[in-house]
């Protein structure tokens, strides 16, 4: 098991986090231009931006939330050697339900989909984070 195969989920989720970052930046610009938004209000910190920008951007901020417990893990892992083949799997599946919650909270944003998704990414961050505290104590 290489190193890039355990950074590789990494990318991936930096990559969704940007991705998002483009979505917010589009759908927020298109509030602007549609006058539902006026530019100076943007400064303040109560604008009241639309169901589909406030959607993106709970999305965004999002991935500063659990996702920062990945993206502490991982170092630690590949510094400790403690990976194998099972944590990178579950690393991925990690990242799609990411995927899946970030697409879900974009769209339609049906609770129904989106909390399964980040509930069993929390699940499996939890597995991930004690399966790394099993393999160091070892």
């Amino acid at each position: 098991m290489s190193v890039q195969s355990v950074i590789a989920p990494v990318v991936v989720q930096a990559f969704l986090t940007l991705i998002l970052l483009f979505v917010m930046a589009y759908w927020r610009f298109r509030a602007f231009r549609a006058g539902e938004v006026k530019v100076i209000d943007a400064a303040s910190s109560n604008i009241g931006w639309p169901r589909y920008a406030a959607q993106a951007q709970r999305s965004f901020l999002n991935q500063f939330e659990t996702p920062v417990l990945f993206y502490a893990l991982i170092p630690l892992v590949v510094i400790t050697k403690t990976y194998d083949v099972l944590f990178v799997a579950l690393a991925w599946v990690w990242v799609i339900t990411r995927i899946i919650h970030a697409f879900v909270h974009c769209t339609s944003n049906t609770l129904n989909l989106r909390f399964p998704a980040f509930l069993v990414g929390v699940v499996l961050l939890v597995i991930m984070w004690i399966m790394f505290a099993i393999r160091l104590a070892a």
